[in-house]
């Protein structure tokens, strides 16, 4: 039984910088009158968070899915600290840096067909949203009007800024009740299947002339309840796109980098959509970073000897040179280190252990791909209790809606990969059995 509750939480040592009742900072999707107080951390190394109490937790989600090689990897560190000694930022306006260029480049090289024109950001939705703006400027540059809007997906997810949550679930996703305030945007079922296939394309039919893009997460739909998809879905979405010439945009924040197995999701279904996002583990894990990677079609319509067709777009900090650094160093790391074949062995871990659960009362299903891993239940009562079980266990998991998702560091030892899915699995079973038994 799990006898942790929010009204008798775990007693902790507190440094003096931390106060428990503070209203200072604000947290994020948080109740911030009823939530228990946060876990003040210390330091992190490996898959290792390390509380200021001197408990440590094995990290069981990359800090929202950005840590793949782990935390404080000396590589990228050295390489941070290099260039925060010579160069640490400057206006990407105007002036230009190695960092910054030489980054572009792997980019374009790494990604799928010519996928090579790197727009760079501070963070994933604002990648989206300069992605969302590509779309529209690309038909009025070609001198097409009317195309403003954007299809999106059932359980889609796509970020917190105003554009990009018009792209998430207007009925079921988070922003629900602030669907009033937002553009509306078309909203279709992922193309799973011939009576999909042919709904989707419906969809597309009754709104030609209006669509600017696509927009999907390949793969794996990631807030809105870690929901899988087929190659086969993907694959039609760009069949489809290419048989009615609109853009297909393609949200790797969260499968990006390893995460699904391959480089890329859109690898696995060899596909190239028109504009890719890339975030989260972009840089590690150790800086804000994003971009937003357009096809030479889709610059092309923005190379113009015409002032007025260029992208209007320059967030301040766009190429920072550090987080630019950061990221070329997470790509040696991906180049030196055997990234991809741990993500197999995390995904064999998964096929072994997670199966366990099958029995468990309220369980709906699990599944993994890659070093994903999902529990979905019928949903997560006692929500709080539950998280502070996982950290009585020591392991760090974050459980969200009515899923517990498992994305730790693909450096994870096989040892630590074991306590982590015994104390998740232990954790699971015992609150399922005292929540729904």
């Amino acid at each position: 039984m799990i006898t942790t509750t929010p009204d008798a939480p775990v007693k902790l040592s507190e440094p003096d910088w931390f106060d428990p009742k503070s209203r200072h900072v604000w947290r994020p999707y948080t109740q911030m009158k009823t939530t228990p107080p946060s876990l003040p951390i210390e330091s992190a190394q490996g898959v290792t968070l390390k509380l200021s109490d001197g408990r440590e937790l094995i990290c069981g989600v990359s800090s929202w899915w950005t840590a793949c090689h782990g935390y404080s990897h000396p590589h990228i560190v050295g390489e941070i600290q290099r260039q925060v000694g010579t160069l640490s930022h400057v206006m990407l306006g105007g002036l230009t840096h190695e960092p910054a260029e030489r980054l572009a480049r792997r980019l374009a090289d790494l990604s799928p067909g010519d996928l090579n024109h790197a727009f760079f950001c501070e963070s994933g939705s604002v990648s989206v949203e300069i992605a969302m703006k590509m779309a529209i400027q690309y038909w009025l540059n070609k001198g097409e009007q009317g195309r403003q809007r954007f299809v999106s997906f059932t359980n889609g997810y796509h970020g917190d800024t105003f554009a990009t949550m018009s792209l998430c679930d207007r009925q079921g996703g988070m922003h629900k009740h602030l669907v009033d305030s937002m553009p509306e945007q078309i909203n279709a079922d992922i193309p799973e299947g011939p009576e999909a296939q042919a709904r989707f394309e419906a969809v597309l039919d009754a709104h030609e002339g209006t669509i600017a893009a696509v927009v999907t997460e390949p793969l794996v739909q990631g807030a809105g309840g870690m929901k899988f998809h087929s190659v086969e879905a993907l694959q039609f979405m760009r069949k489809a796109c290419d048989d009615r010439g609109l853009l297909l945009i393609v949200d790797e924040i969260m499968t990006g980098f390893g995460r699904t197995g391959t480089m890329f999701a859109c690898d696995r279904a060899e596909i190239v959509p028109d504009v890719m996002t890339l975030s989260k583990a972009l840089t590690g894990g150790t800086l804000p970073l994003a971009a937003a990677i357009a096809t030479t079609r889709v610059f092309d319509s923005f190379w113009s000897d015409d002032d007025g067709k260029c992208l209007m777009h320059g967030p301040t900090y766009m190429g920072n040179p550090a987080a630019c650094a950061a990221a070329n160093a997470s790509l040696d790391l991906f180049e030196s280190e055997p990234r991809l074949q741990q993500v197999a062995a995390i995904e064999a871990a998964f096929a072994r252990y997670l199966p366990t659960l099958e029995d468990i009362p309220g369980l709906v299903e699990v599944r993994w791909t890659g070093a994903l891993g999902v529990i979905e239940m019928e949903s997560l009562k006692e929500l709080d209790a539950l998280k502070a079980a996982f950290v009585e266990a020591g392991v760090w998991v974050r459980p969200y809606s009515n899923v517990i998702v498992l994305m730790p560091p693909f450096v994870i030892s096989e040892d630590e990969l074991e306590t982590l899915l015994r104390g998740v699995i232990t954790v699971t079973r015992s609150w399922a059995q005292s929540v729904f038994d």
